[in-house]
């Protein structure tokens, strides 16, 4: 695209700067999808959860904003192009809710405990990743692929809600979607609690501004660039695995979205965690709880290889293009996420 910069290094970038909105939402906003499914269940609050759907409304008014001004086209993205398959959307969100529980948080998380010197979660993102591309391109691949058949999406209707309602109405796919995404945020915003807040809606914003910049960067590269790219935004379990690729095989291998926006994540958590004070090293002490977490970290990095996405990527970045399986899978993480909470919490002991 440019003479000083190719075209997978500026995807890089884009990847890199749009993520550390993601990183330092995740350090200094506490967005957390784990923290607020607890909060929930046993905090008796629903702001971070607000929170999460406040990103998710943004995030969809300004996917759809870019498509109706030209730039971005949401069906070059995975989650249009694919045929969804709704019994292993909810498989993998269950597997990657309750792994999410056992290990204490989920990719973006942990990604973001790194950036803070906490060296469990360094042993958890390395498990992660290589168990999603264990199962996604590893010796499980050809079992997957057996299994479940990923047919793409021709000549038919993208598998979204603002395509499908479009479909029957005649109406336009972008502004359906921007008015959609206006419900969720008013719906979200009905909270008093939340609106006495300003802090954690700007944090809201900032990762749906993350997400936005990501779809948008993305796609201007893939269509204005020289090099054949994805139309992607940030997903944090098998862009974990090619960030590890990568730091291994750089020298044979470009870089890519995936890379620079791990990459951005942790160094937006590091800096977030300088600004608050809060960096410090940190190990497991525990043997017995460090096996639990890494037992969690491979069910996660297996089930966000089957959702085609963790709770960012179906939970945030799938949700803002409206696709089927966003709901579906998000709704399926934090029943795995309550399932495991309850065993760790409750040990599942009945109620006297």
């Amino acid at each position: 695209m440019f003479d000083w910069i190719g075209d997978n290094t500026l995807v890089a970038l884009i990847g890199l700067l749009s993520g550390m909105a993601l990183g330092l939402a995740a350090r200094l906003g506490r967005f957390c999808t784990m923290g607020a499914i607890e909060d929930m269940l046993y905090g008796n609050s629903d702001i971070r959860m607000r929170m999460w759907i406040l990103a998710i409304g943004l995030s969809v008014i300004g996917a759809f904003s870019l498509m109706a001004t030209g730039l971005l086209e949401p069906e070059m993205s995975f989650y249009l192009s694919i045929r969804w398959m709704p019994l292993v959307s909810i498989i993998g969100g269950l597997m990657f809710g309750y792994g999410m529980a056992l290990a204490g948080n989920c990719g973006l998380g942990h990604i973001a405990r790194l950036g803070g010197g906490d060296m469990r979660s360094f042993v958890i993102v390395l498990v992660m990743g290589v168990a999603a591309y264990f199962v996604m391109s590893g010796p499980l691949a050809a079992l997957r692929a057996m299994l479940i058949v990923q047919q793409d999406v021709i000549n038919e209707t993208p598998p979204g809600f603002a395509h499908m309602i479009a479909d029957f109405t005649g109406g336009s796919v972008p502004m359906i979607g921007i008015v959609l995404g206006a419900l969720i945020t008013i719906g979200a915003l009905a909270s008093r609690g939340l609106l006495a807040q300003p802090g954690a809606i700007a944090w809201s914003a900032v990762v749906a501004l993350g997400i936005t910049t990501g779809w948008a960067g993305s796609y201007w590269v893939a269509t204005t660039g020289f090099t054949e790219m994805p139309v992607v935004s940030h997903s944090f379990s098998a862009p974990v695995g090619e960030s590890l690729l990568y730091l291994m095989t750089g020298s044979a291998r470009e870089p890519s979205f995936a890379v620079g926006s791990v990459v951005g994540v942790a160094f937006g958590a590091f800096v977030g965690s300088l600004f608050k004070g809060h960096f410090r090293w940190e190990a497991c002490e525990d043997p017995r709880e460090l096996r639990r977490q890494i037992s969690g970290a491979a069910l996660m990095g297996v089930g966000a290889v089957l959702a085609l996405g963790c709770t960012i990527g179906q939970g945030v970045s799938a949700f803002s293009v409206l696709a089927f399986s966003a709901p579906v899978t998000f709704v399926a993480i934090v029943v795995g996420a309550a399932f495991g909470l309850r065993q760790l919490i409750e040990g599942f002991q009945p109620a006297e």
